[in-house]
């Protein structure tokens, strides 16, 4: 009698190891991507910072995570990933990613001038936000290679919710790490860059975490006589016409226009959460904090929920659309409730933390489902570079409209700009479900795990 041959990920701890290893990378990403977020309001008063930022800088510095991503750099990424594998090409951009943190930290405590301070980070944050989207595909990859036929959006939600929580720790933390000066006060270099050092070495402990992952997926390949490569047979090897098949492709195009304007309309909002809810509900920095970080408090819960949901049940696309419209109503409230009134603005979280936790949960376990396996990375890199167009367009635009704004009417016009944007969203959830029931063979609503 043959003995089944078993490898690494048919053991269960393995898996959820392996799990474990991917998501400290981006839990530091998240981190120092979101670290000046819940503290925004400081760069409307340059004139008591030292760095010497004011709105429109920071908003440029923010957009610069997205600089490499749109011009080209996804795309030629992700036909890495195809190539060289998840892990030469995980590795090289995990590096790339602590590189540009580093680079960041430096350009806050150099003592530049501000124009040339934030040259520097911005370069560093382009660096920074390459790598960071790489190492998001490699490890969504992964995922799906080791939880395929699995709970994969349970996995997922689960990489997302853990991810997310660094993006908690940046906006309850950092006002801490910086804190609260009396009227008048400068806030020191090095004061300011308290939450950068902190994020780096967060950072260089995922990138640690990141090796030991390497290591058990070579393993399990060589057990398994598998490639960590796409291209492995003649049929299936990657061609640059499979990229114009990508983007023939109806559904993907709906799923990229849902990815950019529904993660526009958040993770913008977040960059600029404390400018925007300060002012709005006239509360302290604390609880501008505490309420903003409500929303990677509610994907830490509702994200693997919702991916096990979608596991068990299916209807993905009409989660899509469910999640899409409590955004745009969370950007209602935003920016029309009646001022000074703390309670809406704790309401506008919760619906935007469902949102944030519906969207994708169902979202990322579709795109295996209407494109073959071979095409992968180029289609994941394909969406983060549609998406990272839409966040450095509306990073540059908040951060234009608060500096340019009289009388204080910034806040409610960046709202404004957010709300036409989930309407967009709703929209296009609406078609990609409408699409989902006229090509029933895709089975985009059908559960995953049967």
């Amino acid at each position: 009698m043959n003995k089944v041959k078993t490898t690494l990920r048919d053991s269960r701890w393995a898996c959820w190891l392996a799990l474990a290893c991917l998501v400290v990378p981006m839990f530091g990403s998240y981190f120092f991507d979101d670290m000046f977020s819940s503290i925004s309001h400081l760069f409307e008063h340059p004139e008591y910072l030292e760095l010497g930022w004011n709105s429109a800088s920071y908003g440029l510095y923010t957009s610069g995570y997205s600089f490499l991503c749109v011009f080209g750099g996804l795309i030629v990424c992700g036909i890495l990933l195809d190539k060289w594998g998840v892990r030469i090409t995980g590795s090289i951009f995990v590096g790339m990613m602590v590189a540009g943190a580093a680079l960041v930290a430096y350009a806050i405590t150099s003592g530049m001038s501000p124009k040339q301070s934030c040259t520097w980070a911005y370069i560093g944050c382009m660096l920074f936000g390459l790598g960071s989207e790489i190492a998001g595909v490699g490890v969504t990859r992964s995922i799906a290679k080791w939880f395929k036929g699995k709970q994969m959006a349970l996995a997922m939600g689960l990489q997302l919710a853990i991810a997310r929580l660094g993006t908690a720790l940046a906006l309850i933390l950092s006002p801490r790490l910086v804190a609260e000066k009396a009227a008048g006060e400068m806030y020191t270099l090095s004061e300011t860059a308290r939450p950068a050092f902190f994020g780096l070495m967060l950072l260089m402990l995922g990138a640690i975490l990141w090796a030991i992952f390497v290591a058990m997926d070579a393993k399990f390949e060589k057990q398994s006589g598998l490639t960590d490569k796409v291209d492995t047979a003649e049929n299936d090897k990657f061609r640059f016409s499979d990229i114009l098949k990508v983007l023939s492709n109806k559904n993907f195009i709906l799923l990229a226009l849902l990815c950019v304007l529904f993660y526009s309309s958040i993770i913008s909002f977040k960059k600029f959460a404390a400018a925007i809810l300060i002012p709005r509900f006239n509360i302290p920095v604390e609880s501008a904090s505490w309420m903003v970080s409500m929303l990677p408090f509610a994907t830490v819960i509702f994200a693997p929920l919702f991916g096990l949901m979608v596991d068990k049940i299916g209807k993905g696309t009409k989660w899509m659309v469910i999640g899409a419209i409590l955004a745009l109503l969370a950007h209602l409230l935003l920016a029309f409730a009646p001022a000074g009134k703390p309670f809406y603005g704790y309401l506008s979280m919760v619906f935007l933390g469902f949102g944030y936790s519906l969207v994708p949960a169902a979202m990322w376990p579709s795109v295996p489902k209407i494109l073959p396996d071979k095409v992968l990375g180029t289609a994941y890199s394909l969406i983060y570079w549609v998406q990272n167009l839409g966040l450095m367009f509306f990073k540059m635009s908040a951060g234009n409209i608060l500096e340019g704004a009289q009388n204080g009417s910034g806040p409610v016009k960046v709202e404004v700009m957010f709300v036409c944007v989930c309407i967009a969203a709703v929209v296009i959830a609406l078609l990609f479900s409408l699409s989902s029931r006229k090509n029933p063979e895709l089975a985009l609503d059908d559960p995953n795990v049967k």
